[in-house]
């Protein structure tokens, strides 16, 4: 193959398909699709586990690789999830009628045909075709060569639900995972309405740099706790643990705890024990390598100045010790990512300080960053999280995947 022009236009004339489906159709499709992926789960198992094969145990996207029973139950169930929440797009959002008796309506309409390039999460196939789908749009997915085969038995598994209903396949189409073509599906703006990366800083900055089509970022995540001086230390450790703990690998993961000063050695005696339990790494800066060291934590490195800012994706985190709100926030500033910060705090002025002065797309008071999710936020599924601020931030669901539509309608009228 040498081009995937093919996909491009099947995707176009799939507009039409997609958009004409009658709403109960759209949900009796996502709940045929749950139901199938809960009869082929030994099937998909077996299909991820030939990529879980081919990579490297020590690679940090080998768990967001993975499918488990219990998180291919969740998949189906975020089917369930996406069906039961309203369509977003045909809403009326503006009426009015303009003094020459024009009369003046807005609405909300799908985007057109969304790609998506993402990493080693076959999750979001399931994710992207099932928003992509309630909301009216077509969807050209380009995961990587790292989950083939799992996204080939997804895909297989939707297209087989379309049929179902007699509805165009093409809605959902997974390209080819040649690089070659990445250009081509970047500069596609003939064909592509907007382009979402989902993956690592590398491939969204290339992305970003590449595209022709629109880019709305998702993905990337260095995520700090700022640990204040009023904090309650066991609420702190336990939100700090749980942040870098509960699943390393993914975006909304703890990457640098901060930490003030005034209790630094009381929180660290408290914490490293707990951490080092999970034989997490810690990258500490002088002051916090001093006592940490006095405290003989096990695995224990000097900070470089790259491991502020850097995205662990493992076991591993940053430790900075501050003097009071004003270094934390300017630390934050230096190395956040936006997508997600958090603070452990009893002082409300510093808590509305933090809130209202840091930039990111989820800020957090006394509660662990793993939270941002889309699902958790009652959005459904996502497609990722958006870390820009032009037309969606935050989680990236199905309220997010249309765009307005001005209709007009005269007797006449000139201008």
């Amino acid at each position: 193959m040498d081009t995937i022009e093919g996909y491009l236009k099947s995707a176009v004339k799939a507009i039409r398909s997609v958009q004409l489906l009658a709403d109960e159709t759209r949900v009796q499709i996502l709940e045929d699709l749950s139901n199938r992926i809960q009869r082929s789960k030994d099937l998909i198992l077996k299909e991820n586990k030939l990529d879980l094969d081919k990579m490297d145990d020590t690679d940090p996207k080998k768990d967001r690789l993975k499918l488990t029973s219990e998180r291919i139950d969740d998949l189906s169930q975020s089917l369930i999830e996406v069906s039961q929440l309203a369509n977003p797009a045909n809403q009326q959002i503006l009426e009015k009628e303009l003094p020459n008796g024009l009369m003046i309506k807005k609405k909300t309409v799908p985007l057109g045909v969304v790609g998506v390039i993402y990493e080693s999460r076959p999750n979001v196939t399931i994710d992207v075709a099932s928003l992509c789908l309630r909301s009216g749009n077509v969807c050209l997915l380009r995961g990587g060569s790292d989950a083939f085969y799992t996204n080939q038995v997804l895909v297989k598994l939707i297209h087989e639900s379309l049929k179902s209903f007699d509805v165009d396949e093409n809605i959902v189409q997974l390209l080819p995972v040649d690089r070659k073509f990445v250009d081509e599906l970047l500069n596609a703006d003939r064909y592509v309405d907007i382009i979402i990366p989902r993956g690592s800083q590398t491939l969204i900055d290339f992305v970003r740099d590449h595209s022709k089509v629109p880019v709305i970022e998702t993905g990337a995540g260095v995520c700090h706790t700022y640990v204040e001086s009023t904090a309650k230390l066991d609420d702190a450790a336990s939100i700090v643990v749980n942040a870098k703990v509960s699943r390393p690998s993914v975006c909304n993961a703890l990457d640098t705890v901060i930490i003030d000063r005034a209790i630094a050695d009381n929180f660290l005696g408290l914490v490293a024990p707990k951490l080092s339990a999970h034989d997490v790494e810690i990258f500490a800066d002088e002051e916090s390598h001093s006592i940490l060291e006095k405290a003989k934590y096990p695995l224990l490195r000097a900070a470089d100045p790259d491991d502020f800012g850097r995205e662990f994706l493992a076991l591993k985190c940053s430790v900075k010790i501050v003097d009071g709100v004003d270094e934390a926030l300017d630390h934050i500033a230096a190395y956040s990512s936006k997508h997600s910060e958090a603070i452990v705090s009893e002082d409300v002025s510093v808590q509305n300080r933090f809130q209202n002065e840091v930039d990111a797309a989820a800020v957090y008071v006394n509660a662990s960053t793993r939270f941002t999710d889309g699902g958790v936020f009652g959005l459904g599924a996502e497609i990722g999280i958006s870390t820009q601020k032009l037309h969606a931030r935050g989680p990236f669901a199905l309220e997010k995947l249309v765009t307005e539509k001005w209709l007009i309608e005269g007797n006449g009228q000139v201008r």
